[in-house]
């Protein structure tokens, strides 16, 4: 498709339509000082040709890295078919379906996606996604206060910091107490969650593999909850649940992850996904777009936007949230991949990032000065302490070509590092990391 600019006749036209003399009697009303008056900088117009050697120089530019980083966001393989299927124009270029007399298509992707995400995690009922997981998280916060009337919320230092920083920030203008649970031993301090899980207490959040990568003990978590009314909130990794316990197991309220590793790429950082699932008895405090299937009315199977508030659209200050709109893309994608990995698929996935992430541990282990941060077990993510202070270490893989990890808190803890191995990373690549990391350690 091609985009032209407006020509100078163009531009008299608009502007005799409109009434105006000129550009300057256009914007007369805007204050001198506010106007920006320096020089734009903008090059001048280059071919086709000439723009795509300029684009493909600038990407050149691009230094490859063998990622072992997570921390949320993480290097899974993306299978052939997802780009086949999401590309196609009439899900690629297709607008918001508010409409949903032309927008079936659409409206039965959202539904299969949710089918799939209650299958995923055990829970009653999912939304047609989320923007990412952080807000989704938050999100879900919102929730149990609004359904609990309490105004405390347990929130645990094994959270991903970003996810922490959210919910602060969409809880800052009200009363409500924010309780951080310290952690012993990189895991949660069960002692602390006893002693605070009260009766004023909305939800306590668990994010499990935690932000550390280890997990937690979410079964006693729910021994302190009973008889209580805060909520479980249950942040997960939609891979683990190849292989461990789903949040319906565990007895979650609401359930909410990044799903970004189903099928969507790293992309710079986004845009990501948030699935958001609860139980039935939630279904209408849940945010979000939800769609349903119905019959028409010459008997046939059709597809609608449901269960939404009007207060989510209109009148803001009465919603239960502000969101009103889904990552559909991205949703899309996230169905086309577990429908075909399917189960046995996720589970092999979900193994071999188990296996992988133990031999690349236990290889660490062996090099002297290096330990596990935690005797807990542990997903595909894992925390070690060094010897050495973590940046240097990060920037020496770096010019090895390698992306070491993450700092999981540089004011805090200054030689730890959190590594994530995904089923991509090979027995080489684990193997060069290990070599890598004896010559700057030892």
């Amino acid at each position: 498709m091609s985009y032209w600019t407006n020509s100078e006749q163009d531009l008299r036209e608009m502007l005799n339509v409109i009434g105006v003399k000129d550009f300057e009697e256009l914007i007369g009303n805007i204050p001198e000082d506010l106007r920006f008056k320096g020089d734009y900088n903008i090059p001048d117009g280059i071919s086709e040709l000439e723009a795509r050697k300029l684009l493909e120089s600038l990407a050149g530019k691009n230094q490859p890295l063998i990622p072992f980083a997570g921390g949320g966001a993480y290097d899974h393989y993306v299978p052939a078919i997802i780009d086949e299927i999401s590309s196609r124009p009439e899900f690629y270029t297709s607008y918001t379906p508010y409409q949903p007399e032309v927008s079936q298509g659409n409206l039965q992707v959202m539904y299969e996606f949710q089918s799939l995400i209650c299958e995923l995690t055990g829970m009653d009922v999912t939304n047609a996604s989320m923007y990412e997981a952080g807000s989704a998280l938050a999100e879900a916060v919102l929730l149990a206060l609004s359904h609990t009337r309490n105004k405390k919320v347990l929130i645990p230092s094994t959270l991903n910091r970003r996810y922490k920083k959210i919910i602060e920030t969409y809880l800052r203008h009200t009363e409500t107490e924010i309780i951080e649970i310290p952690h012993k031993n990189f895991t949660l301090d069960l002692s602390f969650v006893q002693k605070n899980l009260d009766d004023d207490v909305a939800c306590v959040v668990v994010q499990n593999p935690n932000y550390f990568g280890f997990l937690e003990d979410v079964r006693q978590i729910n021994v302190f909850r009973e008889g209580k009314k805060a909520l479980l909130i249950y942040n997960y990794d939609p891979i683990s649940l190849g292989i461990l316990k789903t949040p319906g197991e565990f007895n979650a309220e609401v359930a909410v992850a990044e799903g970004q590793a189903l099928g969507n790429p790293l992309n710079f950082g986004g845009p990501y996904i948030g699935l958001f699932s609860v139980k039935e008895n939630l279904l209408r405090k849940m945010p979000g777009r939800i769609a349903g299937e119905t019959l028409d009315v010459d008997g046939k199977r059709g597809y609608v936007l449901t269960l939404q508030t009007r207060e989510q659209h209109i009148r803001r200050e009465k919603a239960t949230s502000n969101i009103c709109t889904n990552s559909g893309l991205l949703a899309l994608r996230a169905a086309v991949y577990l429908s075909a990995m399917g189960k046995n698929g996720l589970k092999k996935v979900a193994g071999l990032c188990l296996q992988k992430a133990h031999y690349l541990a236990e290889k660490l282990a062996e090099i002297p000065g290096i330990s596990l941060a935690s005797d807990a077990p542990f997903f595909k993510e894992f925390t070690i302490k060094l010897p050495v202070a973590t940046e240097p270490v990060i920037n020496k893989f770096m010019e090895e070509g390698v992306l070491a990890g993450v700092c999981p808190d540089r004011e805090n803890m200054k030689n730890h590092l959190l590594i994530a191995v995904t089923e991509k990373r090979s027995v080489d690549e684990l193997d060069q990391y290990v070599k890598i990391m004896k010559s700057v350690v030892t």
